[in-house]
């Protein structure tokens, strides 16, 4: 075969990741929070982007009618001069005055023809407080103050941060400690406890890396332990226990015994706790008791993380004729305007190419990021429209007639990709009659019929498993081959395994251990039972 030289012409497509469908396709997976983050960005790196009003009147504060910054004289923002609301009323010389500087305390006596003592005298503390200053505020703004009249005056900024216990435990630290080798010890332990106020089991790497030997550390945790809140420092449970019963001064050879076997606690084997502590039923119950008073994550009080409201991205309302209304909710849709009008005021003025081509990529990039958003909620409320259709039974009756579903079965419907489905259902939360849930718990794998007919969702399944087992006697624990079985009669075929992989997921415990725990429930209400009725029975 001879190599040769020529010239060929091919057509083809292909698919080329521009800048703005890669801002598309991030923009589709991010969650409300993270989308209101992006925009707060964007609009203050890009100019001609501007919120939207709903209080603008028609016609004016938005970008189609071709305004820009206040247009109704009543503040939406601030002016350039820094101060909310209409700047009508004031001279025009007065204005300029206001954003002139005021220079330097000789120029403003100089000018005044006279001291600023005379001027404020009414005001001896503020007239102290400017002689010891070199020099008077430069700007009217800097006269101003930090208040403001405005929506963007935000209280939340004055809000006392919260204690994390890191900084709790460094201000026991300081008092507790004056040698500088304990409290370099000591606030090494404080960087290694966690949020629940644990240390971790081996301390020697500690000891290795500050240069002390093993009795200095052991001697700065001893003292350590004995901090706010009680049972921080610990490195295991039963250390951690044991600091809370020594602070109530219970921590006596039988409880000590009961601390070391909390294996057999969380078994409920309560006759071999009885041996080992040697103490009758009455002091083992109350012994009990007590352990579960203390608390178990004593870090968690202190600056534990706070948690974020779940605010759903789509309403799932019954409709009057028997269907469902699906609507975006419009609280957590950015709402943003390209200002067409600043864009041709400056193409006028802006002479240099630069300049010009900066402003043109910005009016192309917040063009696109309107688009972007308007696809964005487009996509949601079709995707959601979908779910509310196929999973039409569990709106009406319930989880138990969850359907099946999978993200390839939805993007058929809507004619979109799977992938395009799957960034949409991320991070995205439903409201419904039955609750808040996010878009991906209605897409669940099937399970086969028994009798050959339509497959059950894995949800609606391990709702049955829950069904069962809340249901059992204590005289007739059901073990995972006897669910099997209720299950199959129910007309649904599932193996043993998978039956005990959903009754682990959704935390439930072992048949043995289900029958030792309602065994021990029951036992306790008879006995209580019997001591408040031989407590009515006593002659007064």
């Amino acid at each position: 075969m001879a190599l040769t030289q020529r010239l060929e012409f091919r057509q083809s497509q292909s698919l080329v990741m521009t800048p703005q469908l890669m801002q598309a396709i991030k923009l589709l997976q991010l969650s409300n929070l993270d989308l209101t983050t992006f925009v707060e960005e964007e609009l203050e790196r890009n100019p001609l982007l501007e919120r939207a009003s709903d209080e603008a009147p028609a016609g004016e504060g938005s970008a189609e009618a071709g305004s820009y910054g206040d247009s109704d004289g009543q503040g939406e923002g601030q002016g350039e001069d820094g101060f909310g609301g209409s700047t009508e009323g004031f001279e025009p010389g007065q204005e300029e005055w206001m954003s002139k500087e005021l220079g330097t305390r000789a120029e403003i006596e100089q000018t005044l023809d006279t001291g600023l003592d005379n001027v404020f005298s009414e005001e001896p503390a503020e007239a102290a407080a400017r002689n010891a200053q070199d020099a008077a505020p430069t700007t009217y703004t800097e006269w101003g103050g930090g208040a403001s009249g405005t929506e963007d005056y935000n209280l939340e900024a004055f809000v006392a941060a919260e204690t994390t216990l890191s900084d709790h435990l460094a201000e026991q630290l300081s008092v507790a400690f004056t040698a500088p080798a304990q409290r370099m010890i000591g606030q090494y332990l404080i960087d290694l406890v966690d949020e629940a106020g644990y240390l971790p089991a081996d301390l020697g790497q500690a000891a290795e890396r500050l240069g002390a030997s093993q009795a200095d550390v052991e001697a700065v945790l001893a003292v350590l332990q004995k901090f706010d809140p009680p049972g921080v420092f610990a490195r295991n449970l039963s250390e951690c226990l044991a600091i809370q019963l020594r602070e109530l001064d219970r921590y006596d050879p039988a409880m000590q015994a009961l601390v070391e076997h909390l294996d057999l606690l969380a078994k409920r084997d309560i006759v071999a706790l009885r041996k080992i502590c040697g103490v009758d039923d009455e002091d083992i119950a109350d012994m009990i008791g007590e352990i579960r008073r203390l608390n178990p994550k004593p870090g968690m009080k202190f600056g534990s993380a706070r948690l974020q409201t779940m605010v759903p991205d789509v309403y799932v309302r019954p409709g009057p004729d028997g269907g469902w209304h699906v609507e975006l909710n419009s609280d957590t849709l950015p709402r943003v305007l390209v200002n067409q009008t600043y864009y041709s005021e400056l193409s006028k003025k802006v002479g240099k190419d630069g300049d010009k081509s900066y402003f043109t990529d910005a009016l192309q990039n917040a063009t696109w990021l309107v688009r972007a958003l308007d696809q964005r909620a487009r996509t949601i409320l079709k995707v959601a429209t979908e779910i509310v259709r196929q999973q039409d039974g569990f709106f009406t009756h319930g989880v138990a007639h969850l359907r099946p579903l999978n993200l390839k079965a939805v993007a058929d419907a809507i004619q979109m990709h799977e992938s395009t489905v799957s960034r949409v259902t991320a991070n995205k939360y439903m409201a419904t009659n039955r609750g808040t849930f996010e878009l991906k718990y209605f897409f669940t794998a099937s399970i086969a019929s028994a009798d050959g007919g339509e497959a059950h969702s894995a949800e609606a399944v391990r709702h049955h498993i829950k069904q069962l087992i809340d249901s059992e006697e204590p005289s007739a624990i059901l073990s995972d081959d006897t669910i099997v079985e209720r299950l199959r009669a129910s007309g649904i075929d599932i193996a043993r395994r998978t039956v005990a992989k959903y009754r682990e997921a959704m935390r439930i415990p072992s048949s043995v251990q289900r029958r030792r725990d309602k065994q021990s429930a029951l036992g306790n209400v008879l006995s209580t039972a019997l001591s408040d009725r031989s407590r009515n029975t006593e002659p007064a």
